[in-house]
């Protein structure tokens, strides 16, 4: 009897543990935070947030994840008033979210020292900012130095010209290798428009530019890397395979691309490689410069608890997580510059180079409709990727709706 009532006396105080256990979790704060991202980037982010929660023990933070049609799915969370508190977003869809009215403005909170005043740019509107920026996203060269070396191609110098480019991815043709990558999303090609000078819209967004002479020129270059000049793979060339496949596989000497690609290549390629700064056309080498950071729900009933925790997610400690994986180019100068950053332990070597791409590169100009413009020129420019038109012909009538 005796030893009954001392499991019953037990079970009762576990269950008064339990229930306030349950009445404390209850009365945390809930904020809700969402994200794009890979497995391997959200690999990354779980920790932080459970680092966050740990440290403040009054918020939790549910996390949601959408990996594919992310803006999609974000617009009719604010359409049915159920945004989340925290929002990743960048700079291609953040001026529709600011002018709509949706962005709670974080000027105040925001150190403009700390930060690329690039990275900053792209969250700006009116003078005041509405995300605190995560990351720079530019495009270099990366190159397989073992396959430079074994056709003895000379390596990618500084302030080198599209001709030089050209002549380089040249040089693979007999060796049976694709010279150069080539991808028709707008990203890939904006860096050949913008160092001939060009550009698709004017800065405040309200102009069409890509029809003047100096882009459409850019563009015909593009498009004869792999048709003109045969140094690209088109699509029917690199059947289902991507770019990065294609340079994992050593049958792509050179490829256009972004830091993102630093992980995958730190441990699947079996090979030497580095990257080189993108080329210079007649303006210099001038890449597009997106951004992508945190932001803020204007709507958010909880303030205060979202705040801290953008202040936790952007601090120097939780980028330096994300950098030490190779997965981005930091918007904070302080790590960008420090050890963390520019390891000469890890590939690439010349991180310097996104760097040097940040100081001479350009803020993507955007539009509240820019994702439908250019959504527009991917089908418009299709047959002049494949060869079949001349950009010139493509676009002769595209206007701004």
């Amino acid at each position: 009897m005796k030893k009954v009532l001392i499991l019953f006396f037990v079970a009762v105080i576990c269950a008064g543990l339990f229930f306030c256990s349950r009445q404390n979790q209850d009365r945390r704060t809930v904020i809700k935070f969402s994200s794009w991202g890979s497995k391997s980037e959200t690999a990354l982010l779980l920790p932080l947030i459970a680092q966050f929660e740990r440290e403040n023990p009054d918020i939790k933070v549910e996390f949601l994840h959408i990996p594919q049609n992310y803006f999609q799915k974000l617009h009719l969370l604010f359409a049915s008033n159920l945004a989340p508190d925290v929002v990743f977003v960048n700079n291609h869809y953040a001026l529709k979210y600011i002018k709509a009215g949706l962005l709670e403005d974080l000027t105040p909170y925001v150190n403009r020292a700390d930060f690329f005043e690039k990275a900053l740019e792209g969250f700006s509107y009116e003078g005041k900012i509405y995300a605190v920026p995560r990351d720079v996203s530019v495009l270099v060269v990366f190159y397989n130095k073992d396959l430079f070396k074994k056709y003895n191609v000379p390596l990618p110098e500084e302030g080198w010209s599209f001709e030089q480019y050209l002549k380089t991815a040249q040089k693979f043709k007999t060796a049976g290798v694709w010279g150069t990558s080539f991808e028709q999303d707008v990203i890939f090609w904006l860096p050949y428009l913008f160092s001939s000078g060009a550009s698709v819209l004017s800065e405040d967004g309200r102009t069409l530019l890509i029809n003047n002479a100096d882009a459409l020129e850019a563009l015909q270059f593009y498009a004869d890397l792999a048709n003109r000049y045969a140094v690209a793979p088109k699509k029917s060339d690199s059947a289902s395979f991507t770019m990065a496949q294609l340079f994992l596989q050593q049958k792509l000497a050179m490829q256009v691309s972004g830091r993102w690609l630093v992980p995958k290549y730190r441990s699947d390629a079996e090979f030497d490689w580095d990257i080189a700064e993108f080329p210079c056309g007649k303006k210099g080498s001038v890449v597009n410069i997106d951004a992508s950071g945190y932001a803020m729900s204007k709507k958010s009933k909880h303030k205060q608890a979202a705040l801290r925790f953008i202040e936790f997610i952007s601090s120097k400690d939780s980028l330096e997580t994300l950098v030490k994986s190779g997965l981005i180019v930091p918007a904070r100068k302080d790590i960008a510059y420090s050890e963390v950053f520019l390891d000469k332990n890890e590939k690439p070597v010349n991180s310097t180079a996104f760097l040097n791409a940040v100081k001479t590169g350009r803020v993507t100009p955007v539009n509240e409709d820019y994702q439908k413009l250019t959504d527009s020129l991917k089908i418009l420019l299709e047959p002049v990727f494949f060869g079949k038109t001349t950009a010139k012909q493509a676009l002769k009538n595209l206007r701004l709706n």
